[in-house]
């Protein structure tokens, strides 16, 4: 998608697979299968691991910025097992090769969050078995309290984080703490913000994205696991793996709104079928619309 002297696109990095019932926390199988898949013998269902690629010259510079990266290729045969993950379509390499970006030419990488399934794409494994960072000239963005979070993990989500895919980030100087909400970056024509929210784990960090000036004006945003698949627009359709669920559900009241209001484009990151939507007016509050593809694959 072109906006004037920008571009966004939305990469695939691979599929994967998870629980059904983690997915969708109380809500009864019978109801989460209509309104996303069923699920496969062993209860998993069918998810994309996605991520944006920003191009244009964004906050003073000329910028490649991705947003999330996937969940890597590093992954023990077991685990790769268990969470089904497939990369023999996509890869984020090759997804970044087809629109000529190198891992040295991304500059930026904004990270939701520390979950294996997005950010495990930021280290690669070397000859020896040794992480290094996949992007060697990107600047890391990450929340303070969310890095913290990560690197003293509860026994809720200590599964989902794997310090091979941010500690060498760290350790080479490429990862930049932020604190709050607030914009990263803005120009004539674009704006980044980040907005915080803490149900699904400690100070999760959406995107927001704004091109372009009056009425033609595009909001794009991406809630990573607030909103991890279109189904899960439903207020109540909350996952298991969140570590606060009733903040969740607040976090979603209060954003559903004016995300329907405002016509922003919403970026579905697991969604193994739809990539984008605007929010529509349900009987009972807010609802997915028509899918609409950001980029064709």
């Amino acid at each position: 998608m072109n906006f004037g002297n920008f571009s966004i696109e939305l990469l695939e990095t691979g599929d994967f697979a998870l629980d059904g019932g983690a997915m969708f926390g109380v809500v009864p199988r019978n109801l989460w299968e209509k309104a996303y898949h069923a699920p496969d013998d062993q209860n998993r269902i069918p998810m994309k691991a996605r991520c944006l690629l920003i191009r244009g010259h964004i906050g003073g510079k000329d910028r490649i910025v991705l947003v999330d990266a996937g969940n890597g290729e590093k992954f023990p045969p077991k685990v790769a097992q268990l969470y089904k993950i497939d990369n023999t379509q996509f890869r984020l390499e090759t997804s970044l090769a087809r629109f000529g970006v190198k891992p040295e030419d991304v500059t930026d990488v904004i990270l939701t969050h520390l979950h294996f399934d997005h950010a495990g794409g930021i280290t690669t494994l070397d000859a020896l078995g040794k992480p290094y960072p996949t992007f060697p000239n990107a600047r890391h963005y990450v929340q303070r309290d969310h890095l913290r979070w990560a690197q003293y993990p509860t026994e809720k989500d200590r599964a989902s984080f794997f310090k091979e895919n941010f500690d060498p980030i760290v350790a080479s100087g490429q990862m930049e703490i932020l604190d709050g909400d607030g914009s990263l970056w803005a120009d004539d024509g674009i704006s980044v913000t980040l907005h915080n929210v803490h149900g699904h784990t400690k100070a999760l960090q959406t995107v927001m994205i704004e091109l372009g000036s009056g009425n033609e004006k595009e909001r794009i945003y991406f809630p990573a696991d607030l909103l991890p698949t279109s189904a899960h627009v439903s207020v109540p359709y909350v996952m298991a793996y969140d570590n606060f669920p009733l903040t969740t559900i607040e976090e979603k009241k209060a954003l559903l709104p004016r995300l329907y209001e405002e016509k922003w484009l919403v970026v579905f990151e697991h969604d193994g079928f739809m990539q984008a939507s605007r929010i529509i007016a349900a009987e009972r509050g807010f609802m997915r619309g028509e899918g609409i593809v950001i980029t064709e694959w």
